[in-house]
């Protein structure tokens, strides 16, 4: 029995001694400080992070995902790739104040969830602990605090593929102990810091993608732990500094895509561990050093598109040939090609001026296209490669024929002489008859335009001057300065920015930075400082010449300019309180909080009209017609009184082409397949600014901040999805994109469904398909007529006298074939590339029937492709 009771008591101490382990365990893992506990409630709120994450009766340091204590201390946070609440994706926004209180924080990770704002100055100051920084993709602006500089226990610093603007802050050379700092993919400007050479720790190094300027600096040679250089993607200047070369750690180095000059220097040679090395489209000349072959590591080697030159034989001594990646491509080496020993996994010498025989490359993945191999195909012709030898003093061998000069054989008889004279003079004959045929072709169509355009100043077509908006001037066209406002001293404009002050800076513009500013008698401007050797000069002088001519309401007032100075120009614009949609569709309250207010639909409407309004002026009222090229949110300027003011001029020009829709310009003209020009700037078409302005509907409608900006896969792959939501025969589809901030009834959300149906056939992906602006502001400024038909019969709806006339044209271009097959039952997903969705009718009979089955939209109401979009009148 005592046996019995000793064991009994036995297992009860056992039991009481597990469970305050588990006990003690339990309570260890709490958060011990209420601080601590609130700040994360409070961080909780302000992210709007969901109770799937984090649930809000469950102990953070056990329940809630990424969140680490010890000692019940908060020590990691890791929200990277969460999903907000419905409400918190309403107004996403960069509100972490809450970890002002968490100061054992080491490590905090937001990594692909949305932060949009600029990191703020406290965070540098109240986080000494804080080790790993990671903010990868979160969506966050504005340049980098100089504070951050004080985290000297900083380790890790992820910052790439935002969209932070400024230049480096020096004070990040302080973070002694960085291993990893990576602001790749941002809109940094200015040089690259030589205060980086402090980083003695720094392992990768990572500031591709930006717009760096000047030289790379020699004290990054001074980094003797880097493994990873990539300045990729700059416009970095100058040469490869030689000191890069002490960099013995260093695995990987990436320079390509920058202007970079001179030779490759051979102390790189030096870089025993070097793996990949990538220096292509650069200016780089001279000598590949033969160091570089015979690095002991070396796999990847990417130097195309410079203009290296000389003979290559050394590229046979690589060491590691049999995995090897070499890309020579497109530069000048001569001479016979290198005789190699090692089979390399691909060795790309195309593009070069190579000569002689072919050696046996069948089975060495050798690519040797646009030489001037003898008895090879795709090799250059043999004028240019005697030429370039020739300008070189050397000799070649003229494709292995006896001339060695390179110039074409002699006729061997008379008779064959004859008979080349014979086509020629065929030839010639064709193409002067076909030349005669198109001048012809040419001077009907100009005679056309010109009768057209005297017709349209004769009746008031135009509200502005006959002669409104030329192109823009060429080199050497003088301006007329006395209709371009004020002319401002230098004085004046650094007294007006506080000597351009960064506290006074707007943002950084495709042409120039911009600053707000005051004048002596109070009035506020905005100046914008254009650097003339990092910008092109004809983009200034464009936009004078453009201001000089046109004016109009829905413009951005123009003030004046200052052109003192040799290297910097000013121009000065009316200071917008409201700032650019992109800034002003969530703004903040009045109120002491951070909430953000949305814009009513009425402003949302009424911006929409203003925008439509300057883009029709510029399309229809301008001889010739002018494209604004920039159309999105930031663009669009708004008032104290949310008035619209188009900006961003620098860009516009006359369209391409004629202007005016004519029966042969349609059969002459080729088919465009491209939003982008030959020279991958923005196509200078009105259709281009209709595309582009109906992303600026979209983001009206869904709320969805940077639609408009973006031309990106991923966007693209949002607005199919969008799309498929709009049909003119289901209003209720519409509200699954509509912006969940919006408080709209009935009638409204017919305007936010028409206003939708717009910009869908804004989208369209063919340019030919897409509505004029001019149909576009009258859609808008009567948006339920647009989805509230009225059934009538063919004739009268192609009645041009009736007061409806312009409605019956103009309106059935919503209601496009593709709607029958909109219904929800079978939403289907509209591309933007390939086949359209959007196709427009060609017919008068409809092959579907309403949502239900239903033939509420009967044949009766379908429109020929010219009563959809009328046809100018001159025809």
């Amino acid at each position: 029995m005592v046996m019995q009771q000793q064991q009994q008591q036995g297992r009860v101490i056992f039991f009481c001694f597990v469970f305050f382990l588990l006990f003690d365990s339990t309570f260890e893992q709490r958060v011990s400080s209420l601080a601590e506990k609130f700040a994360l409630l409070q961080l909780r709120s302000s992210l709007g992070l969901r109770a799937k994450e984090w649930p809000i009766k469950g102990n953070p340091c056990l329940n809630w995902t990424g969140i680490n204590c010890e000692n019940g201390r908060v020590t990691k946070i890791n929200i990277s790739g969460f999903k907000r609440t419905r409400v918190g994706s309403q107004t996403p926004q960069f509100s972490i104040d809450a970890l002002h209180n968490l100061t054992f924080l080491d490590s905090f990770n937001a990594s692909n969830f949305a932060l949009p704002g600029s990191i703020p100055e406290w965070l540098g100051v109240s986080l000494a602990s804080l080790r790993v920084l990671d903010l990868r993709s979160c969506a966050i602006t504005g340049p980098i605090p100089s504070t951050l500089g004080n985290l000297t226990s900083l380790v890790t610093l992820y910052l790439s593929n935002n969209g932070l603007t400024g230049k480096i802050p020096l004070s990040l050379g302080q973070l002694s102990r960085l291993s990893t700092l990576d602001l790749s993919r941002n809109k940094h400007v200015g040089p690259i810091p030589a205060a980086f050479g402090f980083l003695q720790n720094l392992t990768l190094l990572d500031m591709s993608s930006n717009f760096f300027n000047g030289s790379i600096p020699p004290d990054i040679g001074t980094l003797l732990q880097l493994k990873s250089l990539n300045l990729s993607d700059n416009s970095l200047i100058s040469s490869i500094p030689a000191q890069l070369g002490n960099l013995s750690n260093l695995v990987g180095l990436d320079l390509s895509s920058n202007s970079l000059t001179g030779v490759v220097p051979p102390e790189l040679g030096g870089l025993r561990n070097l793996q990949r090395m990538a220096v292509e489209n650069n200016r780089l000349s001279g000598l590949l050093p033969d160091a570089l072959w015979l690095m002991p590591r070396l796999q990847f080697l990417d130097a195309s598109a410079n203009n290296f030159t000389g003979i290559l034989q050394s590229v046979s001594s690589i060491v590691n040939a049999t995995s090897a990646v070499f890309n020579l491509s497109q530069n000048m080496f001569y001479g016979n090609l290198p005789s190699l020993s090692r089979r390399f996994s691909l060795l790309d010498l195309s593009g070069n001026y190579f000569e002689g025989e072919l050696p046996d490359y069948a089975q060495r993945n050798v690519s040797i296209n646009s030489n001037c191999l003898q008895n090879v195909t795709s090799q250059r012709s043999r004028s240019e490669c005697a030429s370039f030898y020739s300008e070189r003093g050397l000799s070649f061998d003229n494709f292995g024929e006896p001339n060695a000069t390179g110039s074409l054989p002699a006729p061997k008889s008379n008779k064959k002489s004859h008979r080349n004279v014979i086509i020629l003079a065929a030839v010639l004959g064709s193409v002067g008859v076909i030349a005669l045929v198109l001048i012809c072709i040419l001077l009907l169509i100009f005679c056309t335009r010109k009768r057209a355009a005297t017709t349209q100043r004769a009746t008031g077509v135009g509200h502005g001057p006959a002669s409104s908006s030329p192109p823009p001037p060429g080199p050497g066209v003088p301006l007329n300065f006395s209709s371009l406002g004020d002319a401002f001293t230098h004085q004046q404009i650094l007294q007006a920015t506080g000597e351009f002050s960064d506290a006074n800076l707007m943002k950084h513009g495709h042409s120039g930075d911009l600053f707000r500013g005051t004048l002596e008698g109070g009035t506020l401007i905005v100046v914008k400082r254009i650097d003339v050797h990092s910008t092109r000069k004809e983009s200034y002088l464009s936009e004078l010449d453009f201001f000089s001519k046109v004016s109009h309401s829905r413009l951005v007032p123009f003030m004046g300019h200052c052109l003192e100075n040799e290297n910097e120009k000013f121009l000065v614009y009316k200071y917008m309180p409201n700032g650019d949609l992109s800034s002003s569709l969530f703004r903040k309250n009045n109120s002491d909080d951070d909430s953000l207010q949305s814009l009513d639909w009425i402003t949302r409407l009424k911006i929409a009209i203003g925008a439509a309004e300057g883009l029709s002026y510029l399309h229809h009222e301008c001889n010739p017609p002018l494209v604004h090229r920039d159309v999105q949110a930031s663009s669009i300027l708004l008032d104290d009184k949310f008035e619209v003011r188009l900006g961003s001029l620098n860009e516009v020009c006359a369209q391409e082409g004629d202007s005016h829709q004519n029966r042969i310009s349609r059969l002459l003209r080729l088919p465009q397949t491209s939003e982008q020009g030959a020279s991958g700037t923005p196509s200078a078409t009105c259709a281009y600014d209709v595309f582009c302005f109906g992303k600026v509907l979209l983001e009206l409608v869904t709320g969805k901040l940077g639609i408009s900006a973006s031309n990106d896969a991923s966007m693209k792959e949002w607005l199919d999805g969008t799309l498929k939501y709009i049909s003119i025969y289901d209003k209720e589809l519409v509200t699954n994109i509509v912006d969940p901030s919006l408080i709209i009834d009935e009638d409204l959300l017919e305007e936010v469904w028409a206003m939708s149906i717009v910009a869908r056939s804004c989208l369209n992906p063919k340019p030919s398909r897409r509505p004029l602006m001019r149909y576009i502001l009258k859609a808008l400024e009567n948006p339920l007529k647009v989805v509230r038909e009225e059934h009538t019969s063919s004739a009268r709806l192609r009645a041009t006298s009736s007061r409806n006339s312009w409605n019956a044209a103009l309106f059935g271009s919503w209601r496009s074939s593709s709607d029958v097959a909109a219904v929800p039952a079978a939403a289907a997903v509209h591309k933007l590339e390939g086949t359209s969705s959007l196709k427009q009718s060609g017919t008068t009979g409809s092959q579907g029937s309403g949502p239900n089955g239903d033939n509420g939209h009967s044949s009766s109401t379908r429109r020929h492709s010219k009563e959809i979009f009328p046809e100018p009148h001159e025809e």
